[in-house]
């Protein structure tokens, strides 16, 4: 079975386009994880007719990557072999961006398959330039950047196999980049199978401050792969500066709540 996951808070305008994109690439089950939207994203949801859909529920926000770790486990746990993983904003066309995602799984056994959303270097300054430079800092660290270069699973569509999920924690897919080096570290393959720059993903033009706590999430989330990798402590600061954003709005308690129940 192919699963895909797609986290879906407030996107009453753009959920039926990235369900529509994700059928037209031909899965067996879909998860929409829908959690604390005060809008009408799931009655959308609802209004797109199709057995494959299943709709996973919560009226709180479950916080940023911890709604794809539930949908993981569904579709772990319901026998998936493949799940992809599509944010619930993605209006561009991603269906020929997932179809290769699903293939590179199947047909070359990749276990991390993730998409370059940065076809050429940026030319940018400020958050731009720093979230880059970590991303190269990680994937320098887990000696993949000859492969990857500054890919991550925290940017744009990518599919992971039954056996990463095997060996990865559930509640680590709720921290892409150490999701990452936790698969390198077990040797298991990780590689890009699909390229789209960022622009052409569809996503929503962010705030600067919700794009600064992104990056900031983001920035901290290499810093703590960087230590998994390594087997040291866990923290998110560097030179001085802590790197929060986000992460401690994580529900990872509702998360293993939700896996221990169901286990």
């Amino acid at each position: 079975m192919i699963a895909a996951v797609i986290p879906a808070q407030n996107e009453e305008d753009r959920i039926k386009y990235v369900i529509k994109s994700v059928i037209a690439a031909g899965v067996d089950k879909i998860y929409v994880i829908v959690n604390g939207s005060s809008d009408k994203t799931l009655d959308e949801v609802n209004l797109v007719d199709d057995k494959r859909i299943n709709i996973i529920l919560f009226k709180e926000s479950l916080g940023i990557d911890v709604p794809r770790a539930i949908g993981a486990f569904e579709a772990y746990k319901n026998g998936a072999k493949v799940i992809v993983f599509v944010d619930g904003d993605m209006i561009g066309n991603i269906s020929p961006i997932i179809r290769k995602l699903i293939s590179s799984v199947i047909k070359q056994n990749i276990d991390l398959s993730l998409t370059n959303c940065y076809p050429k270097m940026p030319n940018t300054h400020g958050l731009g330039a720093l979230i880059i430079k970590f991303r190269l800092m990680l994937n320098k660290t887990l000696d993949i950047e000859s492969q990857i270069g500054v890919s991550t699973p925290s940017h744009g569509p990518h599919a992971v196999s039954r056996k990463l999920l095997e060996i990865v924690p559930f509640k680590e897919i709720a921290m892409p980049p150490v999701a990452l080096a936790l698969a390198v570290k077990a040797n298991i393959k990780v590689n890009v199978s699909t390229t789209i720059p960022h622009h052409k993903l569809g996503s929503k033009t962010k705030t600067f401050q919700h794009g600064r706590k992104i990056a900031e999430t983001i920035i901290g989330d290499c810093l703590e792969a960087i230590c998994v990798f390594r087997g040291e402590k866990r923290n998110r600061i560097y030179n001085g500066y802590k790197y929060e954003g986000y992460n401690n709005e994580r529900k990872i308690d509702i998360l293993e709540e939700y896996i221990s129940k169901i286990d």
